[in-house]
């Protein structure tokens, strides 16, 4: 467990923070003392999950789309007015979809990238002034084990984590004498609502049980379970503290030892 304030006064966006991974995040990061702005499409998922981290410290709820432009500016210019400029940024947010690589149609393929990687581009290319203003911030890209290593059936999504393993090493490299890092983690399967319909997916498909589903997907990490939120949260949080500065364009998996 993560203890102390050591991120007092620092404004962190989470983008996808109104549930799993993202408000996993958005709680570790209260909890260290920044004051939060979490965003998503759904304004009432985000409503409830600023409601369920307010005794941790100040949040803020904005309802946005990282995949347009338009939005993305909006929602950080409503983040500032409550919270100020932007000290750290959590890429997040994230879709998932699979088919095989001949049945994956043109409107699958640019959702995953829209989402998983322009998203991406779009909240930190307007967060990133903010932290060169001031010589210091953290951008955090939650990327995937699929960005590390292929997976039959998600062409599309693999592409796109991967662009944001690309991304990310591009940008550390770019930003090393500015005072900011930029690092991915990537989570294996992990407990939320992406995995569990997955897990339905192959029931529907395979007429397994949802033991032998969610068996399927554990059979990927050598320690046989699922990661849980907390967990790839917990690895975030310590990327964004003052003493992980020597820590940049790295990919750090979260996944039982998946990848090695």
């Amino acid at each position: 467990m993560l203890e102390g304030k050591a991120l007092a006064g620092k404004h962190a966006v989470v983008t996808g923070g109104g549930k799993g991974i993202g408000l996993a995040i958005a709680h570790d990061l209260c909890a260290l003392g920044a004051n939060v702005t979490i965003t998503g499409r759904t304004m009432e998922t985000l409503t409830a999950a600023a409601q369920s981290l307010s005794a941790l410290g100040a949040v803020h709820a904005v309802e946005g789309d990282v995949s347009d432009s338009a939005s993305v500016e909006a929602t950080l210019a409503d983040a500032r007015r409550r919270f100020g400029p932007v000290a750290i940024l959590v890429n997040n947010a994230g879709q998932a979809a699979s088919s095989a690589f001949g049945r994956t149609d043109d409107d699958t393929w640019a959702r995953m990238l829209e989402v998983n990687l322009t998203g991406t581009f779009l909240c930190t290319r307007a967060a990133l002034p903010d932290m060169l203003s001031v010589k210091w911030g953290r951008i955090v890209n939650v990327a995937s084990t699929a960005g590390l290593r292929g997976y039959a059936y998600v062409a599309a999504y693999c592409a796109a984590k991967h662009g944001v393993i690309g991304l990310t090493r591009a940008l550390a490299l770019e930003l090393a004498t500015q005072g900011v890092t930029v690092n991915a983690v990537c989570p294996g399967y992990t407990e939320t609502d992406i995995v569990r319909d997955t897990i339905a997916k192959v029931m529907r498909k395979t007429g397994r049980d949802e033991a032998q589903a969610r068996a399927e997907l554990v059979k990927f990490n050598p320690q046989g379970r699922l990661v849980t939120p907390e967990e790839v949260a917990q690895t975030v949080a310590w990327l964004c503290l003052p003493g992980s500065d020597a820590v940049t364009g790295q990919s750090v998996a979260v996944a039982g030892g998946e990848v090695m």
